[in-house]
């Protein structure tokens, strides 16, 4: 929210006062990095990533869940090697002390935000898989009931 109120303020300064704020579009990236980065551990604990089932619609329950815990470690893999290379990146941009171009803010910063949303990620996908290995399904995240890997309830 504070980067879009930042937005609207800059928009607003140089259309009509012709006083923008110098280095929004570096906040931006900055903000927006960070934020998609931490929202993916919630976009995984509610399931909301996109499940591509036209081959597994008639295969049985115990199949699914198979499969869906196997997505669900390569996803957490994956996000463990990218929580790992950004991690990397990090470093190498601070020892070569890198900055934006506008604010000189370090560019660091924006790799280094990225590391703790994939690692927890990772932790939400594989809990999730040891979950549906186990044959239990994985729990509807605010309400008390169980949402099957279908999707129904």
């Amino acid at each position: 929210m504070l980067v879009a109120a930042m937005s609207v303020y800059s928009i607003i300064g140089r259309a009509f006062l012709s006083k923008p704020l110098f280095g929004d579009v570096e906040i931006t990236q900055l903000g927006i990095a960070a934020s998609i980065s931490l929202c993916l551990p919630w976009c995984q604990l509610h399931r909301g990533n996109i499940l591509v089932d036209f081959f597994t619609q008639t295969t049985s329950r115990r199949t699914r869940q198979i499969l869906d815990s196997a997505g669900a470690l390569l996803l957490a893999a994956m996000c463990v090697l990218l929580a790992w290379r950004t991690t990397m990146g990090a470093i190498a941009v601070r020892e070569v002390s890198e900055t934006s171009m506008i604010l000189g803010l370090p560019m660091w910063w924006a790799y280094v935000s990225l590391a703790p949303g994939l690692l927890l990620s990772a932790l939400v996908a594989v809990w999730q898989a040891a979950l549906l290995l186990v044959g239990q399904e994985i729990p509807e995240v605010g309400s008390g009931s169980a949402k099957t890997s279908d999707g129904l309830v």
